[in-house]
């Protein structure tokens, strides 16, 4: 939590924000305008110590926002400098508790094995904002030594009030992916300063690995590519030498709002073993358990409950980077707070964001791969190596904590009233993609048994007529009223419509395409007649047709259109303009980085039956 501790500034705090303050009159009447706040270089700052990222935007009120930024020096007197005056908010100070780097970490200076990798957060909350009114600030922070140093100056403001127009950027699945930077980077320059950032998922690759979401030596981490600061050169077959990407200068300005994806979970923890694997070695919470209970039994019954949930955290999975470096709006669950699920108003905007996403796994059927459909042969003595399949790490079945609240929270006066309905999740619910297949269900493990009675197999079955979103999610989103579905994992972008008028969007495109599912490239999916299910190979399958992009849709090798974009050469994105009511999408040609972005596609929202 912020600290409450407020006052005037020392004698010579704002000596280098002198010229801005000055300037402050004239800023204001700028800002009320609400262009893109010019930045500048800092002052006073040695070359050798930055901070690690500049600072960013969280959870927005009525009145107030939260300023958070990181260094590599735990340091002193961390502090936002905002308004035309002196006003001075100091930060609270965490250290993350997860961040690592290990050999296979692309850093500067190479790490041999695990290494803990010391990142300290720091966050303050501005209050007393009146709705709508741009405010410049910039941060500082003094170093172990003494030396301070700052940020350029940036804008916040709190919640845009009913009514007023904004532009929304609509993104997913960034991942380092090689076209995030450029993708980025066009939309500010397309665009402008957008009011906000909706992310439904896959942040960076492996969540504990400190260097994916703020340094990455190839140039495209998380925080860089979303501040103007990347520098990725994008190389490929008609662009041999490649051409230098920044991102965009966002979330400095407008504040960031993300749903959980799969690249947000770690997997068992441990000291040892390499961040990449760990990532890929979650087990679901019964199954811990009963490891659990049988190390329990053998070398310590006498252990307590917090020694227990400790344990089985350690050994099931978490998503603790994730809470600790984000402040996003709150819901209610058992007698406590998340922020794996919550819903917030912005602007004429109900958000709901959902922990809908499950573990990825290959799609191989052999006995020598741990996947989605059956466990290793060499694993099958010894359950503690299974992988259970694609596990799902949060439930929507009804009962769940996630459904009673989200059944809540549709029936509330803030989701019913909204203009704009919108709800975001990782998983998809309708797509071309890969990612949909098998359905979103919990794994139903079978047994083979050879003619002695020994374990010879363990596949994993996944019902479609028990897929969590088709059956119980959409149904009760539908009822609802909402508007949009938007979610990515499949890296690719396509939308769909509902008998009812709900929108389905899929804008996750900025590289590592699982390709569009057609006649011509249908989907891997087992074909071993021990398979009781059927699993689709082409097209949704859920069952909806694809719309065909109304504007200029990208067309195959025979000149005829398609309904989607499946590239690792042409990246997309979408904005929600709630001024006009629309989402229009994006398209941008890597190979020709002269080229213009192109708009390809735009739908109305709001117009549903209800």
């Amino acid at each position: 939590m912020a600290s409450a501790k407020t006052g005037k500034t020392k004698t010579g705090t704002l000596v280098a924000l002198g010229l801005f303050f000055s300037l402050g009159v004239v800023l204001f009447v700028q800002l009320t305008n609400r262009p893109i706040v010019p930045l500048q270089q800092p002052l006073s700052m040695p070359p050798q110590v930055t901070l690690l990222t500049d600072p960013f935007l969280q959870s927005p009120t009525e009145s107030s926002i939260r300023v958070v930024w990181f260094t590599e020096f735990a340091g002193s007197d961390h502090k936002v400098m905002y308004g035309p005056g002196d006003q001075t908010v100091f930060a609270d100070t965490t250290q993350l508790s997860r961040t690592r780097e290990d050999a296979e970490s692309k850093t500067v200076e190479p790490y041999e094995a695990v290494t803990q990798r010391p990142i300290w957060r720091h966050e303050a909350e501005i209050s007393g904002l009146r709705p709508g009114l741009p405010v410049p600030y910039a941060v500082a922070s003094t170093t172990d030594d003494g030396t301070t140093v700052q940020s350029d100056q940036f804008s916040l403001r709190a919640l845009p009030p009913a009514g007023e127009p904004l532009k929304i950027l609509l993104t997913s699945d960034h991942q380092l992916m090689p076209m995030t930077a450029a993708n980025l980077q066009k939309v500010e320059e397309t665009i402008g300063q957008v009011d906000g950032v909706f992310l439904a998922g896959d942040l960076v690759n492996i969540p504990d690995r400190a260097s994916e979401w703020f340094d990455d030596a190839r140039g495209g981490a998380f925080f860089p590519c979303l501040q103007g600061r990347a520098s990725y050169n994008l190389i490929n077959d008609e662009n041999e030498e490649g051409t230098v990407y920044k991102g965009g200068k966002i979330i400095q300005n407008a504040p960031l709002f993300t749903a959980v994806g799969n690249h947000e979970v770690m997997g068992r923890y441990s000291t040892t073993t390499a961040l990449n694997k760990q990532f890929n070695d979650p087990v679901p919470w019964n199954a811990a358990k009963d490891l659990y209970d049988q190390h329990k039994a053998i070398f310590n019954p006498t252990e307590n409950e917090a020694v227990e949930r400790h344990w089985l955290k350690e050994n099931s999975f978490n998503i603790d980077t994730y809470n600790e470096i984000f402040s996003l709006p709150k819901a209610q669950r058992d007698n406590g707070q998340t922020q794996r699920y919550y819903a917030t108003t912005f602007g004429d905007v109900r958000l709901v964001s959902l922990y809908v996403t499950q573990i990825w796994r290959m799609f191989k059927v052999d006995d020598e791969t741990r996947g989605r459909y059956q466990e290793r042969a060499v694993d099958l003595g010894n359950p503690q190596n299974w992988g259970h399949g694609q596990m799902i790490f949060e439930s929507i079945e009804p009962g769940s904590p996630q459904y009673e609240w989200l059944q809540a929270e549709l029936a509330s006066d803030e989701f019913q009233q909204a203009k704009y309905k919108i709800v975001m999740l990782h998983h998809p619910a309708h797509t071309l993609g890969d990612n949909v297949v098998p359905a979103f269900t919990t794994p139903v493990p079978v047994y083979d048994y050879g003619d002695e009675g020994n374990l010879t197999g363990i596949r994993y079955e996944y019902p479609k007529e028990e897929d969590h979103i088709i059956k119980y999610l959409v149904p009760l989103l539908d009822e609802a009223g909402t508007d949009l579905v938007f979610y990515g994992h499949s890296h690719i972008w396509n939308r769909f419509k509902g008998d009812s008028g709900m929108h389905f969007l899929e804008s996750s495109n900025v590289g590592n395409t699982y390709h569009a599912h057609t006649e011509a490239r249908p989907r891997p999916v087992p074909q071993d007649s021990r398979f009781k299910e059927t699993y689709v190979a082409t097209g949704d399958p859920n069952g909806l047709t694809p719309i065909m992009p109304t504007l200029k849709p990208l067309t195959d090798e025979f000149d005829n259109p398609m309904p989607y974009i499946a590239s690792n050469d042409i990246t997309a994105f979408s904005i929600l303009d709630t001024g006009l009511g629309t989402i229009t999408s994006y398209y941008f040609d890597t190979r020709k980085p002269e080229s213009a972005v192109i708009p390809f596609d735009v739908f109305n929202l709001g117009q549903r039956e209800r």
